[in-house]
C-alpha cells in the first residue's frame, strides 16, 4: 500500500519542489520510504508502506534498458504464479517485489496485462520512447486514483488533495456533482465536488501522449451470463474454493495479518477462512457503541472469536472522539462520506494498527452477493406486480412471491420505508423503481434554500442513473440492483475502507473482490442466488457448516451503525450548532441556518440529512475556504 502521484507539463520548469510538495501530502499513505522520478516535462513520485519485499521492493522501479518506469500503490495477490510464467519466458528479476512483476508483465503484455491481474492497484507507467504515461485502476476500484487534464497539464495522485498542490489546480465546487452527493450520498461515475478533477473508474485505464489523454478504456465488467446447470445446493464447493484461494492469496505479505469482525457474516467469513491459514492465531478488532445494544455487535464478534481461536481487541468509540476527530477525517476523505460509519471504521483502524501492518475486511460481500435489506424491499414490489398482472419481465429467472414471503421479517425495520415506496410510483419501471430507493434527497427542501434546491435538475439525475442501472443487459432485476451497486456505492465505501485504513498507515484487503468471485456469483441465477428471498443465500449455503449458527442464522443485519441521532440530540449538539449555523455557512448560500437551528435544537428527525449537511460544510471548511 503506497500512494503515487505525479504531473507531465512543459510550463512547470522546476518540478522537484513540487512532486515533493504532493509526495508529503500523501506521506500518511507511505510513511517508509519516499522516491521521485524527473525525465524532461514528466514527475513521478511515491511513499511507500513496506508489505512486500520489505528491504528491496522500493518505487519507483525501472526497466533495465531505461525505457519504462513504474509506480504502483496496491498490491498484485498472485505475483508469485506472474513471476513463474515470466521466468519461463525468460524474465529475470532483481528483487522479490510485486511492483516488479508488474513491470515485466507490461514488458511483455502491455496493456493486456491487466487481464492477468489479481488485485488491488493503482498504477502508472512511463514509456520515455513513446512519451507516454499509461494508468490503470483495479477492476472494484479498490484503490483511488484521480487526475486533472487540459491543454498544458497532465496530472494524477492516490487523493485530491496532493493536486492541489500544483499551481494551475484550484479547489473549485463543482455544484451539479454536490447534488449528486444530496441525493445518494456518493457521486457518479468519473466526476468529483471538484471542478476539473475525476476519478478514473473502476476496471479503467488511461493513455496519456505528450500530456494529452488519447484513449481511455474499460477493460473488464461483469456480463451476468446465466449458468443454468447450476441448480440449488450444487455450487457451494465451487464458491467455497474460490473464496479461500482469494484469503489464501490477500494474506501474502511479509507482515502480520489482522482481520475486522463485526460479527456480521461477511467479516466473519474472511475470518474464519483467514483463521485456517494461521492455526487460529489471527488477530481479530471489532468496535461497538456503549449506548445501546442497538449499537453494539460486539457479542456476534466474541461468539466468531472463539469459534477461530483469534484474538480480539475491542474498541468503544465515544462522541467526544467524535468531535475530536471528525474534520480531519473529512480531510482524508477528500470529499463528504456516505455515512457516519466513517468514524467508527477510523477508530477501529487506529486500535488495529498498533497491532498489524495489513488488515482483512469483508467489503464488497453485499453488492456481490446481494445483502442489502432494500433488495428484499423492491424484490417484494416487483413479485407483487408480476403476480397481480401475470407478468414475467424477468422470464425464467424471476424470484416468486411465494419462495419469498418467509424471508419477509427481515424488512420489519424498512416498513416506512415500504410505505413511502408503495404511496407513489407503484409498479413503475425497475429503474424508476430502484432510483426511488437509493433517493436520498427528501428533506432538501427542509434545510438546504430554495434557491439551492431550484438548481437540483431531477430528470438529468434520473438519466445519469439510469444509464448506469440498465448497462447491463441482464433482465434480472436482482443484477441490475447489484450492478448499479458495485458500480456506484461500492466505491464510495472502499473509499472509506481505504481513507480510514490509510489515515493510520495501515492496509485493507477484500477478499471477496476477487474477478473470478464476481464472475462466479454473476452466474448463478438469480432464483438460486437469492433463493427463497433470502439476502446473501448464495454465500449463506456455502459457509453454513461453517460458522456458529447465531451468525448464519442472524436477522438483526446492522452494518456498524453509528448512534448519531442520541449524539446529535445530545452531547453533540452545541458543536453541530456551531458549526452549521457559523457565519460561514450563513454566507455560502446552500443551508437554511435558521431552518437547521430550530430542528437541531429542538428534537427533529432529520438527523441523517443534518449528517450530510455538516460534512458538506465541513468539506467546505477544509478545502475551500481555506484555499
Amino acid at each position: 500500500m503506497c500512494g503515487i502521484c505525479g504531473f507531465y507539463s512543459s510550463e512547470i520548469r522546476e518540478k522537484e519542489p513540487f512532486i515533493n510538495e504532493m509526495m508529503s501530502v500523501l506521506s500518511h499513505r507511505g510513511p517508509d520510504d519516499r522516491k521521485s522520478f524527473i525525465q524532461g516535462h514528466l514527475a513521478l513520485g511515491h511513499t511507500r508502506l513496506a508489505i512486500i519485499d520489505i528491504e528491496n521492493g522500493q518505487q519507483p522501479v525501472v526497466s533495465r534498458d531505461g525505457r519504462f518506469t513504474l509506480v504502483l500503490n496496491g498490491e498484485i495477490y498472485n505475483y508469485i504464479e506472474l513471476r513463474e510464467q515470466l521466468k519461463k519466458k525468460g524474465y529475470d528479476f532483481r528483487t522479490n517485489s510485486d511492483a516488479e512483476v508488474l513491470l515485466m508483465m507490461y514488458l511483455e503484455y502491455n496493456k493486456f496485462m491487466l487481464e492477468h491481474l489479481m488485485g488491488m492497484f493503482a498504477l502508472a507507467i512511463f514509456d520515455k520512447v513513446e512519451n507516454t504515461l499509461f494508468i490503470a485502476r483495479d477492476h472494484f476500484g479498490i484503490k483511488p486514483l484521480y487526475y486533472y487534464s487540459d491543454a498544458s497539464l497532465f496530472a494524477f495522485a492516490s487523493e485530491i488533495k496532493a493536486l492541489l498542490k500544483l499551481p494551475k489546480i484550484r479547489p473549485i465546487p463543482d455544484e451539479k456533482s454536490i447534488h449528486e452527493y444530496l441525493t445518494f450520498q456518493y457521486i457518479l461515475k468519473s466526476n468529483t465536488l471538484f471542478k476539473d478533477i475525476y476519478k478514473v473508474n473502476p476496471a479503467t485505464y488511461l493513455i496519456i501522449k505528450d500530456g494529452l489523454i488519447i484513449e481511455e478504456q474499460e477493460y473488464w465488467k461483469l456480463d451476468y451470463e446465466i449458468d443454468d446447470s447450476i441448480h440449488e445446493g450444487n455450487y457451494t464447493d465451487r464458491l467455497f474454493a474460490l473464496l479461500d484461494e482469494s484469503v489464501s492469496l490477500h494474506m501474502r505479505a511479509d507482515v502480520h495479518v489482522g482481520a475486522y469482525l463485526s460479527g456480521g457474516l461477511d467479516s466473519s467469513t474472511i475470518a474464519y477462512l483467514a483463521s485456517t491459514k494461521t492455526n487460529g492465531s489471527i488477530s481479530t478488532f471489532t468496535g461497538a457503541f456503549k449506548e445501546s445494544a442497538a449499537y453494539d455487535e460486539s457479542r456476534f464478534a466474541k461468539i466468531v472469536n472463539e469459534h477461530i481461536g483469534g484474538t480480539n481487541h475491542l474498541t468503544f468509540p465515544t462522541s467526544t472522539e467524535f468531535a475530536d476527530n471528525i474534520e480531519d477525517l473529512i480531510y482524508h476523505m477528500d470529499e463528504p462520506a456516505a455515512g457516519p460509519g466513517i468514524f467508527p471504521q477510523y477508530m477501529v483502524s487506529k486500535m488495529a494498527a498498533k497491532k498489524v501492518k495489513v488488515i482483512l475486511g469483508g467489503q464488497g460481500g453485499d453488492e456481490i452477493f446481494g445483502g442489502y435489506a432494500r433488495y428484499i424491499v423492491a424484490y417484494f414490489e416487483q413479485c407483487v406486480k408480476s403476480a397481480i398482472y401475470e407478468t414475467h419481465e424477468e422470464g425464467k429467472y424471476v424470484v416468486s412471491l411465494n419462495s419469498i414471503i418467509e424471508n419477509l421479517p427481515f424488512i420489519k425495520q424498512y416498513v416506512p420505508l415500504l410505505k413511502s415506496q408503495f404511496s407513489s410510483g407503484l409498479f413503475e419501471s425497475m429503474d424508476k423503481r430502484y432510483y426511488k430507493l437509493v433517493n436520498r434527497s427528501h428533506q432538501l427542501n427542509a434545510i438546504y434554500t430554495d434557491d439551492f434546491v431550484a438548481a437540483r435538475d431531477e430528470e438529468e439525475l434520473f438519466e445519469k442513473f439510469s444509464e448506469i442501472f440498465n448497462y447491463s443487459k441482464t433482465k434480472s432485476y436482482l443484477n441490475k440492483m447489484t450492478h448499479f451497486d458495485l458500480k456506484t456505492s461500492l466505491p464510495a465505501l472502499l473509499q472509506v475502507e481505504d481513507r480510514m485504513s490509510m489515515a493510520v498507515s495501515m492496509e485493507t484487503r477484500v477478499p471477496f473482490l476477487d474477478p473470478k468471485i464476481a464472475e462466479f456469483v454473476s452466474s448463478i441465477p438469480p432464483p438460486v442466488k437469492f433463493g427463497k428471498g433470502q439476502l446473501k443465500h448464495s454465500l449463506l449455503q456455502t459457509v453454513k457448516n461453517k460458522l456458529p449458527k447465531e451468525i448464519t442464522e442472524r436477522k438483526d443485519k446492522m452494518g456498524f451503525p453509528t448512534p448519531i441521532n442520541e449524539w446529535f440530540s445530545g452531547d453533540l449538539k452545541e458543536y453541530i450548532l456551531d458549526i452549521l449555523t457559523s457565519q460561514a455557512a450563513r454566507e455560502r448560500g446552500i443551508l437554511h441556518t435558521s431552518v437547521l437551528e430550530k430542528q437541531i435544537a429542538g428534537d427533529g428527525n432529520f438527523k441523517r440529512d443534518i449528517w450530510g449537511a455538516l460534512n458538506l460544510e465541513l468539506w467546505f471548511r477544509k478545502f475551500i475556504d481555506n484555499n
